[in-house]
């Protein structure tokens, strides 16, 4: 037997929690106890019970006669199992109809037929429509209060289709209903013999869930790692989307490393095929290194992998939207930092219409541009809802403070690993040209420098101490004789990228053209010393590609933030902090710590002497000097 997943939603007054009392009743889910319970409390002039107690649980809700918490209840009919998240109705608890519709296949919008369609209910229609929930049933209750008019039935149907013909919603059924009484609930209703179409019951029975469900996109996000002897080696999850066999070739992400299939396990025994929903442990041929916030794939069927997102968000905390400080993104299993690079605009759920904001409040939901410390492994949430939702939380209070739906990669970015619109092969060399060997080797001017040459790549935060200990470093080693040559961050933007700015693409052509006049400088023998920020370790390591094993440095210059905000003399922080200065790492935009450098340095322990001492070491323990 399948499982249904619906949500309900409304203005307030408008039924809903009895329209699921009336669900449970006349199924008979309802033990004798509760429902006897249901009878002493209900406060009613005519003989009618007050099914809307079953669900208000909490006292304040009781007290006010309205739903304020998302309330998940549980029933099954012979043909289905169902689980309903009963959402509010008052405006200001949108957020939880966002989180009650997250994982819904049916939307049950009510509508007080005495009032039709108010704003309440354009906006959760809204709502189901960004959730790409596919199938929505607009139940028209108290129509015992209209006389079971056909006509006002017909009347907010139209009112209805005004605006919902610009949703996305692939399918939408009418059904003329009255939870208090029971017409059309789960029975037939005798007082609309107008009416010919099926109860609500029978066609939440009906909808097929399977086609909310991808079942082509494999992905896998992995949980955890189980070994319970020498011999086992599997990876545990729940099959978000696709389908998988034992045999079939995969690939791990971020890794990129490929593999096959050997053997899917559960508490039951081993499976031939795992599909959407299933728990289950995947174990490979090959030994691949695999953690938590890993994502195992099908290899020619890939997710994108991108630190840069375009999303639809809708904010959930009392506490406005900063662009200055960084969240935790929570994706499938995998978390990272997050900030948010850009407010693309807010929309009026009233009216649909796009507004210019730079900020969200409580309940707002517009689109923007978000930036990850770490590469995600998504797919646009319209095609698959497992790896196109994530949720932001506050690395403070640890609070969920906004739920996303992915678009897609930001459209000023390129995605993480991709190839540019010019490939890195290509922007080797422009057209028409051909490499000259130089015309002294390098390994003619070692010889004659007494000394290798070599990269220090020095990265850390603005105010860390960089610049400070790569001029102390070059000095020493220039007293001893040796070729060396100093490329700064600011430097290099007064001329050579001097057209850049601080987006990521900018950032990644900034280092892209360092990296290439250093290796120049190294091939001349020097011994080159950079000092950049360089924030993302993709951008390293492509530097680290152009040299000869050995002979690139990466130097973590350790400090922090805290600590560089204060050493901050030119006040760029402070500036980053009221949003003068955009996408400044460590305030608006991330920085990835090296994950191996040669060496760290932590400049609030030591002094610059202490420090140097270490990196001239290295060097010499390398026997470059």
């Amino acid at each position: 037997m399948d499982v249904l997943r619906f949500t309900t939603a409304g203005s307030v007054d408008d039924g809903k929690s009895t329209l699921i009392g009336r669900l449970f009743y006349d199924t008979q889910q309802i033990f004798e106890n509760k429902l006897e319970e249901i009878r002493r409390n209900t406060q009613r002039d005519d003989d009618e019970i007050e099914l809307g107690l079953l669900t208000d649980g909490l006292r304040a809700e009781r007290e006010q006669g309205i739903t304020i918490d998302v309330a998940y209840r549980y029933f099954s009919t012979p043909d289905r199992k169902f689980i309903i998240a009963d959402t509010p109705g008052h405006e200001q608890y949108t957020r939880n109809m966002v989180t009650g519709a997250s994982t819904a296949e049916v939307a049950v919008e009510l509508i007080d037929a005495r009032n039709g369609v108010l704003e309440q209910t354009r906006r959760h229609a809204f709502i189901a429509s960004l959730l790409q929930i596919p199938y929505m049933i607009v139940a028209v209750n108290k129509m015992d209060l209209v006389g079971y008019s056909e006509d006002r039935f017909r009347e907010i149907v139209d009112q209805f289709h005004e605006f919902s013909d610009d949703l996305d919603i692939k399918d939408i059924t009418f059904v003329p209903i009255s939870a208090l009484k029971g017409d059309n609930v789960v029975h037939e209703s005798d007082n609309m013999p107008w009416y010919k179409g099926s109860t609500l019951l029978h066609r939440l029975e009906n909808v097929r869930p399977e086609a909310t469900r991808n079942q082509v996109d494999f992905r896998f996000p992995v949980q955890t790692v189980i070994r319970p002897h020498q011999d086992f080696r599997g990876f545990a999850g729940q099959v978000a989307s696709g389908k998988i066999r034992p045999g079939e070739e995969i690939v791990e992400l971020p890794s990129k490393r490929t593999s096959h299939v050997e053997s899917i396990t559960t508490l039951d025994g081993e499976m031939e095929e795992a599909g959407p929903g299933d728990s289950v442990v995947l174990s490979l041929t090959d030994e691949i290194d695999v953690s938590r916030g890993s994502m195992i794939v099908r290899s020619r069927n890939r997710p994108e992998m991108v630190r840069q997102i375009d999303a639809d968000l809708c904010w959930m905390n009392e506490e406005k939207m900063r662009k200055d400080r960084p969240y935790v993104i929570q994706h499938t299993t995998r978390r990272t930092q997050a900030y948010v690079s850009k407010v693309v605009y807010r929309t009026n759920v009233n009216t649909f219409h796009r507004e210019e904001a730079d900020t969200f409040a409580l309940n707002d939901i517009g689109r923007v541009e978000l930036e990850t410390a770490d590469p995600l492994f998504i797919d646009p949430y319209k095609i698959n809802r497992s790896t196109g939702n994530f949720i932001l939380i506050d690395p403070d209070t640890n609070e969920t403070v906004a739920a996303g739906m992915i678009r897609g990669v930001a459209e000023d970015v390129a995605p993480f690993g991709a190839e540019e619109t010019v490939t890195d092969e290509e922007r080797e060399s422009s057209p028409n040209v051909v490499w000259e060997g130089l015309n002294v080797p390098r390994e003619n001017r070692e010889e004659k420098n007494d000394h290798k040459a070599a990269v220090v790549w020095l990265t850390g935060l603005s105010g860390a101490g960089k610049s400070t200990i790569a001029k102390e470093v070059e000095q020493r080693l220039f007293d001893r004789d040796h070729q060396t040559m100093m490329l700064d961050g600011d430097n290099v933007r007064h001329g050579l990228c001097g057209d850049l700015g601080f987006t990521p693409r900018d950032r990644k052509e900034n280092i892209r053209r360092v990296g290439e006049v250093a290796r120049l400088f190294f091939e001349q023998g020097n011994i080159t010393l950079c000092t950049f920020i360089s924030p993302y370790q993709e951008d390293r390591d492509r530097i680290r590609e152009l040299l000869p094993d050995g002979r690139f440095f990466e130097v973590h210059v350790d400090c922090p933030l805290e600590v560089c905000k204060e050493r901050d003399t030119k006040g760029l922080y402070e500036k980053a902090e009221t949003g003068e200065i955009a996408n400044f790492t460590g305030v608006s935009a991330p920085y990835e710590e090296p994950e191996d450098p040669e060496v760290v340095v932590r400049t609030d322990e030591h002094d610059v002497e202490t420090n140097v001492a270490e990196i001239i070491d290295a060097l010499e323990e390398a026997g470059i000097v």
